[in-house]
């Protein structure tokens, strides 16, 4: 065999052995990320690994003599400047509010409960044709901003004569961060019920939409809670409780995840820093507190993109290639680590069955066509809240009903409006309680 093939094979065999030297180091690293939950931004886990690649280039050096004592430790600086890009913040580390919106006062209460809340006020538009139940608006989430697309229909609503308050969950959008510890649906529910006291207008109309239908199902069953509602409207409601956010089933018809095109933007998880941190808190090997990032920057970090095909679900298949812009990038929020803490507190939870069986307050449900939700979450409400009195079934629309396509936000408006003014609904009450087999057989 020739002199030079020995040499390139010699220097291959050299080249794989020091990749795979910084492959291990960054999978060491990695894994102790994990064990330590992030300590010091990651410190702590790199120079353990730093520590351990020392060890092992001086161990693998020990026979060589001169320069090449020192070439076992070109992996090491490889792994260890690698694995400082996931130590090192790439966006501020302090809470970066959006900026003011240009349509609408942003007010701050501070709630009995601590919260202090970013609030959203649209008056109706004709005083003389006003409704005399305030209308108040949960966004889903759990914890994000309101979108430009939901302040649109709440515009909607105002200009129908409705007296439109809306909120953005403590720690999203606007609104003041909580330590994570302290974020949980119960949570959720006691500000709902401190945001009616403050606003001291009595009794108040509810639209909970995603998992503000989640809050506004679980205020439903706290006695307490619900004597401060009216009516209640549960729009596209997400798991109630723990038994309900085990189950796996049916959905609506087909979505636009997969079909439309991929979102454009920056990435935070295109990252290092980001990807690790998101992605491990994903697979639940970091928690929400995690001491890798701070809440402040990870939600400086995350962007509109990084919620990929989960948008395009929220659509109806043949509208893959018009879905509209849901925000603007000033505006969007979104805390991927509060949002799975009070997820988490959701799956915890014992079943909400036997409370909910009490409630007497006035509830209509919204269900989509093309709903990316188990259906079993928006049946089981159905189910079991004896106060349910209609149940609107939306053809041509995902799990955002009001998107701005064609007359959609009218047609959900219309529902809406229908409930709250107890007029005849727009449309068939369906599925109602006896349906419900057959309803999630036929639209599953």
């Amino acid at each position: 065999m020739p002199t030079s093939v020995i040499r390139l094979v010699r220097l291959t065999g050299r080249l794989l052995v020091a990749l795979a030297a910084v492959v291990g180091l960054l999978v060491v690293f990695i894994a102790l990320i994990a064990l330590t939950n992030g300590a010091g931004s990651g410190l702590a886990a790199w120079l353990t690994t730093l520590g351990a690649g020392v060890v092992l280039a001086i161990w693998r050096g020990r026979r060589r003599t001169g320069p090449a004592r020192l070439v076992p430790f070109l992996p090491v600086v490889v792994a260890a400047a690698s694995a400082a890009a996931v130590c090192i913040p790439t966006v501020p580390t302090d809470r970066q509010p959006p900026p003011a919106l240009p349509f609408v006062a942003t007010q701050h209460w501070s709630l009995a409960t601590g919260s202090r809340v970013a609030v959203y006020h649209y008056p109706p538009v004709n005083p003389g044709t006003a409704h005399p139940v305030p209308l108040v608006y949960l966004a889903g989430g759990p914890v994000r901003g309101i979108s430009v697309l939901d302040h649109r229909f709440l515009q909607l609503l105002a200009r129908q004569g409705y007296d439109v308050y809306a909120y953005e969950q403590a720690g999203g959008g606007r609104s003041d961060l909580l330590p994570m510890g302290r974020y949980s649906i119960s949570r959720s529910v006691r500000d709902l019920a401190a945001f009616v006291d403050r606003l001291d207008q009595g009794r108040v109309d509810v639209l909970g939409f995603s998992s503000g239908g989640v809050v506004l199902t679980r205020a439903l069953a706290d006695p307490s809670v619900a004597a401060r509602l009216h009516r209640a409207i549960i729009a596209e409601p997400g798991p109630m409780d723990g038994p309900t956010a085990r189950v796996t089933g049916h959905k609506g018809r087909e979505s636009a995840r997969d079909l439309a095109p991929a979102m454009s933007g920056p990435r935070s998880t295109h990252v290092p820093r980001y990807a690790v941190a998101f992605g491990l808190m994903r697979l639940g090997l970091l928690t929400p507190d995690t001491g890798l990032i701070g809440q402040a920057e990870g939600d400086n970090a995350f962007t509109a993109a990084d919620l990929g095909s989960d948008t395009a679900s929220a659509y109806c298949a043949r509208d893959a290639h018009r879905i509209p812009a849901e925000d603007t990038a000033q505006n969007f929020t979104f805390s991927a680590a509060a949002s799975l803490r009070v997820q988490e507190t959701v799956k915890d939870s014992p079943s909400l069955v036997p409370l909910l069986r009490q409630s007497r307050t006035p509830t209509m449900l919204m269900i989509a066509e093309c709903s990316s939700q188990v259906r079993q979450w928006a049946t089981a409400i159905l189910g079991d809240d004896p106060a349910v009195r209609r149940t609107q079934y939306l053809p041509g629309v995902g799990h955002r009903m009001w998107n701005g396509l064609d007359d959609n936000n009218d047609r959900a408006a219309a529902v809406v409006t229908a409930f709250l003014q107890d007029e005849p609904a727009p449309l068939p009450n369906h599925p109602t309680r006896d349906e419900i087999p057959a309803f999630l057989r036929d639209h599953g």
